[in-house]
């Protein structure tokens, strides 16, 4: 039976006092999603109480938050390429074991968290991850998605949505943008029967209540975040939490969690689930942002018929998955 903790505000309120993991003085830009991702979560870890490591593969959180010779993490903290984090962090996860056996000391439970973006997981990292998993080693695997490859110059990834304008895929008379759906990864992590969730910074209780059940699970889980970029998804910066709400209300970003076999709707969609007049059209999300605005030209409108259309299916799927 997959449950989620009930987190309160009082609970909130309580973990603001503990000390913050990702602390000021970083360079993430001013709105980033990714900065308010990683608090959310580290709060939530730290407030289990157990030590935490965390491994962070190559990207924006990574660069910005640890520029030689300062860095903002107020926790054990190791840098790997796009590549190798979940590969890294399962040696480390094995080691301290060893190290602890040999010295004749009892196991000691560490909350290990690997950060990467979506370039370093629905592409780079992928491999090393779906491996990691496999063994089943214990830890949290953090994906903040952002939809694009934002460290290196906003070139579209596996995570970029379809139509959506990037420096490799740019919007014209040829394309409207990015021509494949982004890969259905917490569905893909999904697949290795493992926890597998979806969560939205806007959301927190929500958020903090999936990272802190995967977490407790013993194994490998998954944590897919919807991490917006101002800079590359063009919008001000004074509106990142509002892109996420509206792309869960719109359902175009469902919060979800499934493992082994059984699906459970959460927060702001499971409330949408049963009263379907909350929803809102997927052209309040995209409005937003100047990634989306070729759509709204008559030459590419059919284009936001045609997401719509598509959202609306794997909302109703996803919806019978959850037996709602």
């Amino acid at each position: 039976m997959l449950e989620l903790p009930n987190i309160s505000v009082k609970d909130l309120q309580e973990w603001s006092k503990l000390g913050e993991v990702l602390t000021s003085g970083h360079r993430l830009c001013s709105g980033c999603g990714a900065g308010t991702m990683a608090r959310q979560v580290t709060i939530a870890a730290k407030a289990l109480g157990d030590p935490i490591m965390i491994v962070n593969a190559t990207g924006c959180l990574e660069v910005a938050t640890t520029i030689y010779p300062y860095t903002a993490w107020n926790a054990p903290w190791l840098h790997n390429a796009f590549e190798n984090a979940s590969a890294t962090a399962s040696g480390a996860i094995e080691a301290m074991k060893v190290m602890r056996r040999k010295q004749n000391k009892p196991d000691r439970n560490v909350n290990m968290i690997i950060f990467g973006g979506d370039g370093g997981t629905y592409d780079i990292g992928i491999q090393s991850l779906s491996g990691a998993i496999e063994r089943g080693h214990d830890f949290l695997y953090v994906c903040y998605n952002n939809g694009a490859y934002m460290n290196t110059g906003i070139q579209r990834s596996g995570g970029t949505p379809m139509y959506a304008a990037t420096t490799t895929s740019p919007a014209g008379k040829v394309i409207p943008g990015k021509v494949k759906w982004a890969k259905p990864l917490a569905e893909i992590i999904a697949a290795h029967e493992i926890p597998s969730f979806t969560a939205s910074p806007a959301y927190i209780r929500d958020l903090m209540a999936k990272v802190q059940a995967g977490l407790k699970h013993d194994g490998s889980a998954f944590l897919l975040v919807d991490s917006p970029c101002n800079l590359g998804q063009r919008y001000a910066p004074e509106i990142s939490i509002e892109t996420t709400k509206i792309a869960v209300k719109s359902c175009f970003f469902p919060l979800y969690g499934t493992s082994e076999g059984e699906w459970i709707l959460t927060g702001e969609s499971a409330r949408i689930a049963k009263n379907p007049d909350r929803k809102v059209p997927v052209e309040d999300y995209f409005k937003l942002q100047g990634r989306f605005r070729h759509l709204f030209k008559p030459e590419w409108k059919k284009k936001l018929i045609e997401i719509q259309e598509t959202v609306d299916e794997r909302w109703e799927r996803l919806v019978s998955l959850a037996n709602i």
